[in-house]
């Protein structure tokens, strides 16, 4: 299984950007997925997170208002729009299924920066 995270890159700050997370997963629509972000020296956190129908969606209070997660099943793909990104948005993004919603995430992809700069 792969997860292929891109549309990473450097963009200013209140600019905006759209991860995509290409998942080669036959059974990707009974996946919860979710985006975690890890920044320099801090701890990874979940940014965003997606039911497996697409119907249910949380955030993490720092994105909340500027990020939107969203799938395409017969794609076999998760998104992420930012916008209005700030410096504190700066940090390697990855893509992770979550099969059961339980915290336990089977499957990584292998992460894209993305750095706002002010």
């Amino acid at each position: 299984v792969q997860l292929q995270a891109s549309g990473g890159g450097l963009v200013q700050a209140g600019g905006s950007l759209r991860l995509s997370c290409a998942a080669s997963l036959r059974t990707f629509s009974s996946y919860d997925m979710c985006w975690f972000r890890q920044a320099p020296g801090k701890e990874r956190e979940v940014v965003a997170r997606i039911s497996w129908g697409g119907s249910s969606t949380n955030y993490a209070d720092s994105v909340k208002g500027r990020y939107t997660i969203s799938r395409d099943n017969a794609k076999n793909t998760v998104y992420l729009q930012m916008n209005s990104l700030k410096s504190e948005d700066t940090a390697v993004y990855y893509c992770a299924t979550d099969r059961w919603n339980d915290g336990v995430y089977e499957y990584w992809g292998q992460g894209t920066q993305v750095t706002v700069s002010s």
